[in-house]
């Protein structure tokens, strides 16, 4: 039997001031100890842009085949990759059409350019209720539209790119 591969966490968030209008997404990485922030703005555009863009920088971020849970209180992201699961490689067979096709024609293939084998798995959560962690998320998407960053990488984790 091969090495096991490691746990990553992740939390993700998008926001949006009118829909369309300025944007930001955040993710925090988790591994063992280790934490990674991720945070990113962009002038016009949609709040599941942002939503999509959060989950995709997260997962591109990871350097070596992970076992993934990804935490969003979006019904979109969740509609999108649990309906049949969702693995490297392929995209959900019973997933609805893509509302953002360009978002997700330029990251289509193994789970957004994260290493070969890396398996994710989409949980919902409810948003502003008491998970710290998904609540943290949030106040970082918006954090990030507010002052209009592009990205910005922040702390470090083992199992994710620097």
């Amino acid at each position: 039997m091969g090495t096991p591969r490691k746990h990553v966490v992740i939390y993700t968030d998008g926001a949006c001031s009118g829909n369309p209008g300025p944007g930001g997404w955040a993710a925090i990485l988790r591994y063992n100890q280790h934490e990674k922030v991720l945070q990113g703005a962009e002038a016009h555009t949609t709040n599941n842009r942002m939503e999509l863009t959060a989950v995709i920088k997260a997962l591109q971020a990871l350097k070596e085949p992970c076992r993934v849970d990804v935490y969003t209180d979006s019904n979109y992201i969740v509609r999108a990759f649990r309906k049949d699961g969702w693995n490297a490689g392929n995209a959900t067979a019973g997933a609805p059409p893509a509302r953002n096709p360009s978002k997700t024609r330029t990251c289509g293939g193994r789970c957004w350019n994260s290493p070969a084998d890396t398996t994710c798995v989409f949980l919902k959560v409810k948003g502003h209720a008491d998970d710290a962690l998904n609540n943290r998320v949030d106040r970082l998407a918006v954090e990030a539209m507010r002052r209009g960053q592009t990205e910005t990488p922040d702390s470090s984790v083992s199992a994710v790119n620097d």
